[in-house]
């Protein structure tokens, strides 16, 4: 197999992976959802969801691990002065983006109101899976199991070294990711702007995992972003 066959069925594989495997973990959290704990469906599913997509990467990563022990997927806390000045500058300049963005709305009377009931189990339920499941799971899945893993083909940087392809290739499965499949019947569904919108987080949170050598750090700023995403919605609301 040559060099550039492995390349791209190593890309499609890994799309495939990321954008399959979060479906069957649905599948799982359809059958472990129990409506009692959460009447109005805000956090159980999604947290049952991305417990379950993050368990069966973690296994996949160990096995690969197994194989390539020379791999490192960025489980550590190296580099911890150049993470914590990424998380802090990240976190001032994404709240004032945030909140600008929210007070626009406002006054234009534009606001997309919290889908549930602003009640304690809701907002508490939501918020705790925003601040402990969103980022770990999915920075996981994207940076530390996607870019590593093509990386090991995809080695040319763009835009005068600013951009990986590896990142480049994993934002925009990121995004994809964001596009709701249903399959009884058949549809999809999907918002330009929360496409873009993800698209350009995902590479800010990959650059982050490709200077710091660390998972750790796109797992705090991912968590971050969505708590102050989310919590606007609900202030505002």
């Amino acid at each position: 197999m040559t060099t550039q066959i492995k390349k791209y069925t190593t890309l499609l594989s890994v799309a495939v992976l990321l954008l399959g495997l979060p479906i069957l973990a649905g599948k799982i959290a359809d059958t472990l959802f129990v409506s009692a704990w959460d009447p109005d469906g805000a956090f159980l599913w999604i947290s049952i969801h991305h417990i379950a997509q993050m368990v069966m990467f973690l296994i996949l990563i160990i096995l690969i691990k197994y194989i390539k022990p020379e791999l490192d997927f960025g489980f550590n806390l190296k580099n911890k002065a150049k993470g914590f000045k990424f998380v802090w500058i990240f976190t001032v300049a994404f709240l004032v983006y945030t909140l600008i963005g929210f007070l626009m709305n406002y006054l234009n009377g534009s606001i997309v109101p919290y889908v549930n009931d602003l009640n304690a189990r809701n907002v508490f339920g939501y918020l705790g899976f925003q601040l402990l499941l969103s980022g770990p799971s999915e920075e996981i899945l994207y940076r530390s199991f996607g870019i590593t893993i093509l990386a090991i083909f995809f080695k040319k940087r763009i835009l005068k070294g600013r951009l990986s392809i590896s990142n480049l290739f994993i934002a925009i499965i990121f995004g994809l990711a964001h596009i709701g499949i249903y399959f009884s019947p058949f549809g999809l569904s999907y918002n330009i702007f929360q496409l873009i919108y993800a698209f350009i987080l995902g590479l800010i949170y990959g650059d982050c995992y490709e200077k710091t050598g660390s998972v750790v750090y796109p797992m705090i700023i991912h968590s971050i972003s969505n708590v102050i995403a989310v919590g606007m919605m609900m202030l505002f609301s």
